[in-house]
């Protein structure tokens, strides 16, 4: 019993490590698969951000097992005002399912205007189609 218990203490401690980062984390995400409506594990995701006409890669991640990147803006950083793309690889997905679609990647596209301190973009996912929002 007593490695049980070191076991479940173990979760339970990297849950709330986990949670605490990304509770202070300003960017997360989230896939949703409309097709079966379930989450989207192993996408792949790129942040940018807008310097003039520029885009400058900030940082890379694949939704974990409920279709989320918890944290998604890079570590120990404040998240500045402009223009920032979420890339989501729902080509390479689909492919990984063997699966059609006509949506090799979605690029969101949104302002951070440092009216709220976190940001969320879910995606809502089909072969043919997809909804985002701004979420919280």
């Amino acid at each position: 019993m007593t490695v049980l218990k070191t076991l479940v203490a173990g979760a339970v401690l990297s849950l709330l490590s986990s949670a605490v980062f990304a509770a202070a984390n300003p960017l997360s995400v989230h896939v949703l698969n409309l097709q079966d409506g379930l989450p989207s594990p192993g996408v792949s995701v790129t942040l940018e951000k807008q310097d003039g006409q520029d885009w400058s890669r900030l940082n890379t991640a694949v939704t974990n097992e409920q279709g989320r990147v918890p944290a998604l803006y890079p570590q120990d950083k404040v998240l500045e005002k402009g223009i920032y793309r979420v890339t989501f690889k729902t080509g390479d997905w689909f492919k990984k399912h063997q699966s059609a679609t006509f949506f090799p990647e979605v690029p969101v596209i949104f302002e951070a205007d440092g009216s709220v301190p976190h940001y969320h973009i879910p995606l809502l996912l089909s072969p043919y189609g997809f909804s985002t929002y701004r979420g919280n």
